[in-house]
């Protein structure tokens, strides 16, 4: 019985990972999970699989939390109740505490949790993939000195750590690869001119051809940011060069990814667009087990497309690339300047193509200094994050007042 941690439960990722626990209750216990706004969901989510603790944002939203769970859930004291928390030092604390976490926090706000983790030595199921953009280095150095395990729940570095011929994620050339292919759906705008992009709304860019998912990383995988910050993450999870890690469009997101052998073999995973599977991978590794997701049929499907990305109309993927190439505190400086831009996007303050125009400058603007501790990294994320909010501020001016100097 493996004790369970999810650090950002109501998402989807989360959500999905609790349809895959509730198929096994005789494996998994739930210790505990953690949310941010969805205080009703987080409720439910309480009420059916009964966590030890729950942890959310502020002491506002505890008190929400308590109110709606009722009084036998108030405090910890009580035997068999369940504790509420709130504030990153809770985060970390039950980081610490199971077997087990699943790191679904989206952005850089889950960073500390996951070392917290890590540091323990726990079992780390990554899904939030700001903890190797912004501080891979570091973050592998300390699941190494800590003996913790680090298994990728992005359905890409799922696939390519199904495709690879042992169970360390890190090696050397002996391990016979010659490339890493990262696929994309090319998002809902694949075919759409650059021209059409500069009118989209958010739930345009939101409406996502394959997946369920957020609307954060529903606006990175539209303009392939998301695809740039997988890049990145390849590099530190499987040791292999930025060069040998390329992208491929593939509209039908049935073929996961892929990786070439320097034999000329070519393995592939498959399989339908849910993240279920990989999470049941991840789960239960290096056992099976049921993640409920229909089998897949080929025949139905018909045909499987491939295509290169056009960095023109997809730059985010070209910058992403780049703060890869730059290396030190490039990658930290571009996931605070996109999310950011993300944020403006969503908030209808500046357009789609603006985003990638907001995370060019904040690279230009910001000094790129190697970090040597997390605290480097928290510093350049806040001032990138500073830098990006003026670059914003700039281009919405610039809508507002007809003028398109940014955009």
């Amino acid at each position: 019985m493996q004790s369970i941690t999810i650090l950002g439960a109501t998402g989807s990722i989360g959500v999905s990972t609790l349809d895959v626990l509730a198929l096994h209750p005789d494996r998994y216990r739930v210790h505990a999970l953690t949310g941010h706004t969805r205080i009703r969901e987080l409720a439910d989510q309480c009420r059916r699989f009964r966590p030890a603790r729950a942890v959310v944002a502020d002491s506002a939203a505890a008190g929400v939390l308590r109110a709606l769970l009722g009084d036998r859930f108030k405090s910890g004291d009580e035997s068999g109740a369940m504790q509420i928390d709130f504030g990153p030092d809770a985060l970390c604390e039950v980081a610490r505490e199971a077997d087990t976490v699943m790191a679904a926090i989206v952005g850089a706000a889950g960073l500390p949790a996951a070392i917290a983790a890590a540091r323990a030595g726990r079992r780390i199921l990554l899904a939030n993939k700001e903890a190797l953009v912004m501080a891979g280095p570091l973050f592998v150095d300390v699941v190494r000195a800590n003996g913790a395990t680090l298994l990728p729940i992005d359905s890409e570095h799922n696939a390519v750590f199904q495709c690879l011929p042992s169970a360390p994620l890190r090696g050397d050339d002996r391990r016979g690869i010659a490339r890493i292919l990262l696929t994309a759906s090319g998002g809902p705008f694949r075919t759409m001119s650059a021209e059409r992009m500069a009118s989209v709304t958010p739930d345009e860019a939101c409406a996502h051809p394959n997946w369920t998912m957020g609307r954060k990383i529903s606006v990175d995988s539209a303009t392939m940011m998301n695809k740039g910050l997988e890049v990145i993450e390849a590099h530190w999870l499987f040791d292999v060069p930025a060069e040998r890690i390329d992208v491929v469009i593939h509209p039908q997101s049935v073929v996961h990814s892929l990786v070439e052998y320097i034999d000329g073999s070519v393995l592939a995973q498959l399989g339908n667009p849910d993240m279920k599977t990989p999470i049941a991978h991840a789960l239960a590794y290096p056992e099976r087990i049921r993640a409920g997701v229909n089998a897949l049929d080929l025949v139905a499907i018909g045909r499987l497309d491939f295509e290169k990305p056009d960095l023109k109309r997809f730059p985010c993927l070209r910058l992403a690339y780049a703060a890869l190439a730059a290396g030190a505190g490039a990658p930290a400086v571009l996931n605070a300047a996109n999310e950011i831009a993300v944020e403006a996007f969503l908030a209808g303050a500046i357009r789609f193509t603006t985003i990638a125009v907001v995370v060019e400058r904040t690279l230009a603007v910001v000094p790129s200094h190697t970090p040597t501790s997390f605290e480097d990294i928290l510093d350049t994320d806040a001032r990138a994050r500073a830098v990006a909010r003026d670059a914003v501020r700039h281009a919405a001016s610039g809508i507002t007042t007809g003028v398109s100097a940014m955009a």
